[in-house]
């Protein structure tokens, strides 16, 4: 039974993965962010809570990384800063977390001679489609501060990939959705808004994003890391499929039943030159590799979302903007 480390163990994906890998057979170690509260995010409440052992620390301290990986034989690393607005704000966080971060997870992947290090990317490196679908060979253009960041993560590990023979691949997902994503992603937000009401804030509505739901996205990285012909890759998962933001609004409002009257405000917008227009995934390396496929179909995803946002109401602030 192989050891696996997930790092951001209690986030959005984090945590669904770690929950797909104890039901895969692995022994699965959870690295979550140390609060003196104790709690482990989405995991405190997880059916395979007593399942998981549980390490806290900070991505950005190498001592701690160092034990967490001990003993591993794959590594998923998804600890980040995710949220784009609030990297204009503090990209100095950013750079700690996400490049310093993905350093000391290298540093000790290597020490501790990991069979395998997964290392989670976004499509936002690539700013605005220049063509679509995108490949991987699509030109890197960060368009935002948490962009920077992550493309300097990639190529980080690429190096250490390179130079020390570290067994890298880059996971790149495009948008994922589904239960457990904050509220202050596009998905949950208008769910959220629309249970308290008819009037959606946005800020742009014509950009396009290609979603995938966060149960296909951890099946795709458990399927990347069994495959030993994708080392030393980045590799995409994505739907093949694009909507935009408006159609987005819509088809939520249609499934709920609602009205959906969009108040667009300035403050929920990106900068003008840092608005990513277009994001279009081809999935095609992943799935001739893997033989991996999305299996939730949009409108199933949303209903699955909804739902779950409907039982928890009380713990979203659909009035309230945050970056």
């Amino acid at each position: 039974m192989k050891q696996a480390v997930v790092t951001g163990a209690a986030g959005f994906i984090g945590s669904h993965l770690t929950e797909h890998l104890v039901r895969r057979g692995y022994r699965v170690r959870a690295f979550v962010h140390y609060r003196a509260s104790g709690t482990r995010g989405w995991l405190d409440d997880s059916d395979v809570a007593a399942d998981v052992e549980t390490v806290a620390g900070d991505v950005r301290d190498h001592d701690s990384v160092r034990r967490a990986l001990a003993g591993a034989d794959v590594v998923f690393h998804l600890a980040a800063l995710v949220g784009i607005p609030y990297s204009y704000v503090t990209p100095q966080a950013y750079v700690r977390t996400n490049v310093d971060g993905a350093l000391n997870v290298l540093e000790a992947a290597r020490e501790h001679a990991i069979e395998r290090l997964v290392l989670t990317s976004t499509s936002e490196v690539y700013g605005s489609a220049r063509n679509v679908p995108m490949d991987e060979t699509h030109p890197v253009r960060c368009q935002s501060p948490y962009a920077a960041t992550k493309a300097a993560a990639d190529q980080l590990a690429l190096s250490y990939q390179r130079s020390f023979a570290v067994p890298v691949v880059l996971a790149r997902p495009f948008n994922a959705y589904g239960p457990r994503q904050s509220d202050r992603a596009l998905i949950p937000s208008v769910i959220a808004q629309l249970h308290a009401g008819e009037r959606v804030a946005l800020g742009n509505l014509h950009p396009t994003r290609d979603f995938t739901f966060v149960e296909d996205v951890v099946r795709a990285f458990v399927a990347i890391a069994e495959e030993d012909a994708l080392v030393g890759e980045a590799v995409h998962v994505g739907s093949g499929s694009e909507r935009s933001v408006g159609e987005v609004v819509q088809l939520i409002a249609r499934l709920m039943g609602r009205e959906a009257v969009i108040d667009v405000q300035g403050e929920r917008r990106r900068p003008a030159a840092s608005e990513v227009e277009r994001l279009v995934c081809d999935p095609s390396k992943l799935c001739a590799a893997t033989g991996w496929a999305p299996e939730v179909d949009f409108e199933t995803g949303l209903r699955r979302t909804i739902d779950w946002i409907d039982e928890r109401r009380a713990h979203f602030r659909p009035g309230e903007y945050r970056t």
